[in-house]
């Protein structure tokens, strides 16, 4: 009960490269273990800084019953000026609770576990509202390390894919990023300057910018039918959200913080334009037409870092690759 572990950024980086299949898995189970009410998931806590207001900390409280019966909390920074220097936006770290106890027993560095369960979350549903795990074309908008891990994630489900378009603001990430999917992961993959071009004709859209605020408006933009995973949720207007049947992971969570289906409810004053969440759409309690365009925006949930970190933990116990910290509990007997 006092044993304490460390996992590292590229222990977690390389458990989840091997076993990305898993994480999926996971993170399917975690939306119906949390639908079914056996969660607990707090609002998420933002620490805001005056003097640098584009930056945050996010404090991710959870429980996760089920088979995991695990507690903890993620603490995420970010920071978009890192970009510019030439280093990741995010950083974060993973604490995990013994939930008979309370005694914290691992810490894992989690900026890796916070993008594989965005990615497999995003992959998820794309198969969940796809249907399926094909698409003619597939249209990344940003070229970061969201959308990277996305992509791996869509090549290790083996997701057939006849041509990655990718769009960024800055030329050199996107060509950066399409000269990976053709060289790392096999696809043929293009960039396109045009929004607009990028857009039209994918069956399935990512989001995956730092876009504060929305930039796509124009109602129409999307055909009835596409799958636009809103990953970063404030990119489209709530124009785009009323002409769209959506799909969010948590309806209580995604309505905050100025998120595109929170802004359409601010300017429309209801949220009739939600379909439901993405554990109905797994049990089959709900499915979208396919009349208009279908936009899930996942807020992400602290239960699925702990569906991820654990998955981590376990698997690094299991092969040796965590690191062990003897004595961190300094008093182990009340007297």
């Amino acid at each position: 009960m006092f044993e304490f572990s460390v996992i590292g950024g590229k222990t977690a980086r390389d458990i989840i490269g091997r076993t990305r299949q898993q994480i999926v898995a996971e993170v399917h189970d975690t939306y119906l273990t949390h639908h079914a009410g056996d969660s607990v998931n707090p609002n998420s806590y933002f620490l805001r800084f005056p003097e640098k207001p584009d930056s945050r900390i996010i404090a991710l409280p959870a429980y996760l019953g089920g088979s995991q019966d695990v507690a903890g909390i993620k603490w995420i920074s970010s920071f978009p000026a890192n970009i510019a220097k030439g280093f990741p936006r995010a950083s974060a770290a993973l604490l995990l609770n013994d939930y008979e106890t309370g005694y914290p027993f691992a810490c894992l560095e989690a900026s890796q576990i916070s993008a594989a369960r965005t990615a497999a979350s995003a992959v998820l549903a794309a198969e969940q509202l796809t249907g399926g795990r094909t698409a003619r074309r597939l249209t990344i908008v940003g070229a970061g390390i969201i959308a990277r891990n996305i992509l791996e994630f869509f090549t290790d489900q083996e997701w057939s894919v006849d041509e990655v378009v990718i769009h960024d603001r800055l030329p050199e990430y996107g060509e950066a990023f399409a000269a990976y999917a053709r060289t790392s992961l096999g696809h043929r993959a293009r960039t396109e300057a045009n929004l607009t071009t990028a857009l039209t004709g994918a069956d399935v859209v990512v989001l995956a910018t730092t876009a504060a605020e929305p930039y796509i408006t124009e109602p129409g933009t999307f055909a009835a039918g596409q799958v636009v995973l809103n990953i970063s949720l404030r990119d489209l207007g709530p124009e785009i959200i009323l002409g769209a049947r959506n799909i969010l992971d948590d309806i209580g969570h995604c309505m905050t913080a100025n998120t595109s289906p929170h802004l359409a409810e601010q300017k429309y004053g209801h949220r009739d334009f939600i379909d439901g969440t993405l554990a109905e759409v797994i049990r089959g309690e709900v499915r979208p037409d396919g009349d208009q365009p279908v936009v899930f925006s996942p807020f992400g949930l602290g239960v699925l870092d702990l569906a991820v970190g654990m998955h981590i933990y376990r698997t690094a116990r299991e092969s040796g690759e965590a690191v062990a910290v003897p004595d961190f509990f300094g008093e182990t007997q009340r007297w």
